[in-house]
């Protein structure tokens, strides 16, 4: 008895099951090809490991927009000289203390789209104190590629082209107010931008190869190396910070210049810096130093220098780079509260600490409260960096949840 279904020819195969659409973008489907990007899952599966942080990263918008100021801040510290109206050393004494000039549209011949600052009058209340007035009857406008005062655009071009200012010789525009002598608060708060936040870069590198190499050797060999190192560790961390700065600081000549305090107090920051790296890189050598991989450089004869720089350190290197972030701002505080105590940077050098020396005085607070903008700048950089630091750190194991 045929048990073969009845209508069914025996050379007749059964239907397969038609196939499904392609979906686009995927080799294949209709329009694309093997060159179009995959799209979902796909997608992951042949990302590299910086795509992966990459759109985990962009997915913290904080982070994301943190980036965005920092790199803002950064371009205005490298141009700060064309940023600045003025010359930060210049000072007038017919203006200290001068509260920051109003901006805006309106002169005596009437409205105008071009913005103006109004000129002060200035005169004394009945406490005998300076009081600054505009008059709106006369107005300076305010241009954009202004000719001003001479500068070296990074220590090399000699110009005097500024962003804006005015031209008239006899106007004065202090958008930021003025300090005791009669100094513009932009140009010195742009100028000690660039200081501030170039000592914490610095320091943090110094910070970073100390790190890596004295951590990732110890971690590398262990037994004794390991012992002694772990121990001068332990001993700096448990030293108090601010007077073991306070102390190293104080160490310098008074007679040095400007730069050679500037790359001393880098180094003192370096120094003491580096040991909560050298643990981390520590305890991932202690880790990695018995997988496959690294007992592989062993048997092809790789040097253990080239196994630790090479093999291990790339290994966490986004590890790294979040804890590098989150270094920065400590930099940035320590400099500037050892140059507010007067154990820093001194003047004529120009920083943010520097600058908040004036504000150490209460009085000078409470008439010209605008002296304190420079830590506003500290605040926003500091925070920057810790949100930034915070987006690197959940991108750096993009598998995670």
């Amino acid at each position: 008895m045929d048990d073969r279904p009845s209508g069914r020819d025996e050379a007749q195969p059964y239907p397969a099951e038609p196939p499904s659409e392609p979906a686009p973008g995927v080799e294949g489907a209709e329009g694309g090809g093997a060159d179009e990007e995959p799209l979902g899952e796909e997608r992951i599966f042949v990302a590299t490991q910086w795509q992966l942080m990459w759109w985990k990263f962009r997915r913290h918008k904080v982070a994301l927009a943190s980036a965005i100021i920092l790199i803002v801040i950064y371009l205005m510290s490298i141009t700060c000289e064309f940023l600045a109206p003025y010359d930060p050393l210049v000072y007038d004494k017919r203006y200290f203390f001068a509260p920051p000039q109003r901006i805006g549209f309106v002169t005596k011949a009437g409205f105008t789209l071009r913005p103006v600052v109004y000129r002060y009058t200035i005169g004394y209340d009945e406490n005998l104190l300076r009081v600054y007035k505009p008059d709106v009857e006369h107005a300076y406008p305010i241009h954009l590629f202004v000719h001003g005062n001479p500068y070296k655009m990074w220590g090399l071009v000699r110009t005097d082209l500024h962003l804006f200012g005015i031209t008239d010789p006899d106007g004065t525009m202090f958008l930021l107010g003025t300090d005791r002598l009669g100094r513009d608060m932009l140009s010195r708060t742009l100028y000690g931008l660039r200081l501030s936040t170039s000592i914490g870069l610095v320091g943090v590198f110094l910070s970073f190869v100390l790190g890596i190499l004295i951590g990732g050797f110890s971690g590398y060999y262990g037994g004794f190396f390991d012992t002694v190192v772990q121990r001068i560790i332990e001993f700096v961390i448990c030293m108090p910070q601010i007077p073991l700065w306070m102390g190293l600081s104080a160490a310098l000549p008074p007679h040095w210049p400007a730069v050679r305090v500037y790359f001393g107090i880098t180094i003192i920051l370096s120094l003491v810096g580096w040991t909560g790296l050298a643990r981390v890189v520590r305890s991932k050598f202690l880790a990695l130093r018995e997988e496959d991989f690294v007992m592989s450089a062993r048997l092809i004869g790789a040097r253990e220098t080239r196994i630790v720089l090479k093999h291990m350190v790339p290994s966490f290197f986004s590890h790294i780079i979040a804890s590098i972030t989150m270094s920065v701002p400590g930099m940035i505080l320590a400099e500037t509260a050892l140059s507010f105590l007067g154990l820093g940077l001194r003047p004529p050098a120009i920083s943010w600490g520097v600058l908040l020396q004036d504000a150490q005085n209460i009085k000078a607070v409470a008439q010209a409260p605008w002296l304190l903008i420079p830590g506003v700048f500290v605040v926003v950089t500091v925070l920057a960096f810790n949100f930034l630091g915070d987006g690197l750190r959940d991108a750096a194991d993009p598998y995670a949840r």
